[in-house]
């Protein structure tokens, strides 16, 4: 069945208001937890329209698992002395830039093996932000 124009646009802005909501309602953990996700399903976008030879589509999943990533880089408190977890924010900030490098590479290359590299890592680090909360 097709839909009309009004009922895409409907259900276009009902997703937006459902995600919109889950946000404003997600605590500091979540969110990051929600962000994690977000570049791992860029990633798994990238990678399909890679694997599609769709070069739009790939070149925007690729900038959104960036600018989703500079938002996590972003909540780092990057002031703290390393007794207080510095330098916890410090090695996530190092590890966020070589996620970067890596899609930037991937992007470049059209490498698949370089976007499971960023989704492994960041499943990873998703994992031990579970455990925490």
């Amino acid at each position: 069945m097709l839909q009309s124009h009004a009922q895409r646009a409907a259900a276009n802005l009902y997703s937006k208001v459902g995600v919109q909501g889950r946000v404003e309602s997600a605590n500091n953990h979540r969110l990051i937890l929600m962000l994690m996700q977000g570049v791992i399903d860029r990633v798994a976008a990238a990678k399909g329209a890679m694997q599609n030879k769709d070069i739009s589509a790939k070149g925007q999943a690729i900038s959104k698992a960036l600018a989703i990533i500079d938002g996590l880089k972003g909540c780092l408190n990057m002031d703290l002395p390393p007794e207080q977890g510095g330098d916890i924010s410090e090695n996530l900030q190092g590890l966020y830039l070589y996620m970067e490098k890596r899609l930037f590479k991937a992007n470049l290359e059209n490498s698949t093996e370089l976007l499971e590299e960023v989704s492994q890592l960041m499943t990873s680090l998703k994992s031990a932000w579970e455990e925490i909360g």
